[in-house]
């Protein structure tokens, strides 16, 4: 994982504080690096409502915080409105939006408390659900990335990922009942099953074979086509999920 060791520091601020701390370096720039101020900071954070459960925050911690985002900032494109725009919109989902979720929901923030999210490894090129998002960059090709931390998965395991490429809403389940949702050439969410490992892979449906149901429910057979691979399996429904209507 890059930057392993700065990162840790990082990792254990909530989103809330995060977006507090952006604000304020925005606001006093240097002034923050002050140990006073830093101190102060790291009070208020720990003795927040929403440090329940966690460690406390040291005034070290914050200063680290204050540190890496001066040199970011000094090395780095400054991140522009829109891309705040859209961190703020993806914390107040308890997790990152995709742009074409924000437009669907400009102005809106409220809708999208209940919305959850997936994000796509660099490593496997499978999907995982998003547990949360914990900061943002802009690269200077102007494209935004986040940081995601996966359901059930350790901070080791975070990743940035691009927000237009690798970050969607929930994939959604298929009851039995709803088999005739699914149509050849719809994309799916499908659950590969292998020796050593079972993970979630985009596919296309390429054939359905349609069958009656009986008492154990859809008795159907789908063949889809693996998009990162390009390989082709018979699935059950049981191992699909439908993506969201757009």
């Amino acid at each position: 994982m890059d930057d392993k060791d700065s990162w840790d520091s990082v990792s254990e601020f909530t989103l809330a504080e995060i977006l507090e701390m952006e604000n304020i370096y925005k606001e006093i720039g240097e002034k923050t690096l002050n140990k006073e101020f830093c101190q102060e900071l790291a009070t208020n954070f720990s003795c927040s409502s929403n440090r329940m459960g966690k460690s406390a925050v040291t005034w070290q911690q914050v200063q680290i915080w204050f540190q890496e985002k001066q040199m970011e900032t000094q090395s780095k494109q400054r991140p522009s409105p829109m891309a705040l725009e859209l961190f703020v919109d993806l914390s107040s989902a308890n997790s990152s939006k995709p742009p074409g979720s924000l437009r669907r929901h400009k102005g809106k923030v409220e809708d999208l408390k209940e919305l959850s999210f997936e994000a796509r490894s660099s490593k496997d090129y499978a999907w995982y659900d998003v547990d949360s998002f914990l900061t943002y960059r802009v690269l200077s090709t102007g494209e935004l990335e986040v940081r995601v931390r996966f359901s059930g998965f350790a901070k080791t395991e975070d990743e940035w990922v691009n927000v237009e490429k690798a970050v969607r809403e929930r994939s959604i389940p298929l009851e039995p009942s709803e088999c005739n949702m699914v149509k050849i050439g719809d994309l799916v969410l499908c659950y590969q099953d292998r020796e050593h490992y079972q993970v979630y892979y985009d596919a296309h449906v390429v054939d359905i074979q349609r069958r009656v149901h009986d008492v154990r429910g859809c008795s159907c057979i789908f063949v889809v086509c693996y998009d990162h691979d390009y390989s082709k399996e018979k699935v059950p429904l049981q191992r699909l999920c439908c993506r969201p209507p757009q």
